[in-house]
């Protein structure tokens, strides 16, 4: 089981030797001058490719750290904790795997066979057996949507349906918790947001997931060497120049370029950040407001001992409030850690940010109390995620809200001002969005049709 989809074999290859053939950056000699705004996988693979091409690239990254939301902490030195992105979704063909394995980085397989689901008072159940009739609901009121004239929210397609209206409390809540695992936390959208028609239109690899138990950053440090970028260097504005762009950062400095690949997430985008001196296509305007910056939190929590099953990579709680603290990830069986991953998504995410670390540690001993006992063990220490208070990305990752598609995000890809200025990252993939992977093929191709 995978997270994702399927790409095209064309797709997979060309990502894959586009990034073989920039595996070792050399200082360029002509060529245009281009300025990538952002350190993330989109950012860092436009540079490498344009580097590789002849080109004069610098990049500009507002952080103090390359990454973006690729961001390993190693406050536990012994145990990396991915903080942002965690896993390689479908490790067949997949442009992460290839750079992976350029850089030798470990990865350790994520098996969802390997699972248990708990009730509200701990005791086992099969969840998968319970749910069959909600993911029918489900199916049944999409199938029904699909015949409306306008796309509407998947909460408003699911409560209008007949079947939700008689259903019972106890079926309502396991409806509640499938579209909180499939949808919310897939996606890390809102259901009252979430379009009912496309949410779900991204597309997979084949394959299983992977984890780096060294870091993620492994792959963003091997993408960056030999690229000239400037960490702190934040861009409060552009403006077109006959020739090209004029790229001012918030100590006024200001950078003169051919073009632009502008790679910075949706959230800051919609947020204003940047100001452009010359307004954008007016697709691309409608797209940045129209789709949505999703939230996927996480709260690592590391204990003296195994205290759960050790043999289950995947935990889900059907708890007493639906989606908060619904989903667990064991890193007992693959790593041999005594580490456990909650998530929070959507709303309860918002929510669940409003916690200090200490009491979100406190409020995750309770829940696993309840799944396991009043004697499971306190953590010895926590690291949390509260990634829309983050300035610099605003959200995880973004979703298809009401009114959106693959459309939208074609709309929001590519060039403007006649072609000074390239939009690429995660949202501008119509097909890969809110992944790691989209993020690359998304700079691959703005780097691209700089050559076109």
């Amino acid at each position: 089981m995978t997270f994702r989809g399927r790409m095209t074999m064309i797709s997979r290859r060309s990502a894959m030797a586009l990034l073989v053939a920039s595996a070792g950056p050399a200082k360029a000699v002509g060529g245009k001058t281009v300025v990538v705004i952002g350190a993330g996988l989109a950012g860092l693979s436009a540079a490498r490719r344009l580097l590789a091409d002849g080109h004069n690239v610098i990049v500009l990254e507002a952080r103090n750290r390359i990454g973006g939301r690729i961001w390993t902490s190693r406050l536990w030195p012994d145990l990396p904790m991915d903080l942002g992105a965690s896993w390689i979704h479908g490790v067949e063909d997949n442009p992460l795997t290839a750079l992976a394995d350029e850089v030798g980085a470990k990865r350790l397989s994520t098996s969802y066979d390997s699972a248990m689901a708990l009730d509200s008072s701990g005791e086992e159940i099969d969840l998968e057996a319970q749910l069959e009739g909600a993911e029918a609901l489900v199916t049944k009121a999409r199938k029904a949507a699909e015949d409306r004239e306008q796309d509407q929210s998947l909460a408003s397609a699911i409560e209008a349906s007949a079947q939700w209206k008689k259903a019972e409390p106890t079926q309502r809540r396991l409806v509640r918790h499938h579209v909180n695992g499939s949808y919310e936390a897939e996606y890390g959208s809102d259901w009252r947001e979430a379009s009912t028609w496309h949410i779900d239109s991204s597309k997979e690899f084949d394959g299983g997931d992977q984890l780096f138990p060294g870091g993620f950053d492994q792959v963003t440090a091997h993408l960056a060497r030999g690229l000239d970028v400037r960490l702190g260097q934040q861009v409060s504005r552009i403006d077109p120049r006959s020739t090209g762009v004029n790229i001012k950062l918030t100590t006024g400095e200001v950078l003169e370029a051919d073009h632009a690949i502008i790679t910075v997430p949706l959230g800051v985008l919609q947020a204003g950040t940047i100001t452009f001196g010359e307004d954008l296509a007016a697709p691309r305007r409608v797209a940045i407001q129209g789709l949505r910056m999703g939230l996927l939190n996480k709260c690592w929590l590391r204990f003296d001992r195994v205290a759960w099953p050790e043999d289950v990579d995947w935990i889900e709680w059907l708890g007493p409030r639906d989606g908060f603290w619904a989903q667990w990830v064991s890193l007992a069986r693959a790593a041999s850690a005594p580490v456990l991953l909650g998530f929070h998504a959507g709303a309860q995410a918002r929510e669940m940010e409003k916690l200090d670390d200490r009491a979100m540690a406190a409020a995750a001993h309770d829940a696993l109390k309840q799944m396991f006992g009043t004697s499971f063990p306190a953590p010895l220490a926590a690291q949390v995620t509260r990634w829309s208070q983050d300035p610099h990305a605003l959200g995880s990752y973004s979703f298809n809200a009401v009114g959106t598609s693959a459309k939208t995000r074609r709309a929001l890809a590519g060039a403007d001002w006649e072609g000074r200025i390239i939009f690429a990252g995660e949202a501008t993939e119509p097909d890969y969005f809110g992944t790691a992977h989209g993020a690359v093929m998304s700079g691959l191709t703005a780097a691209g049709s700089l050559q076109r």
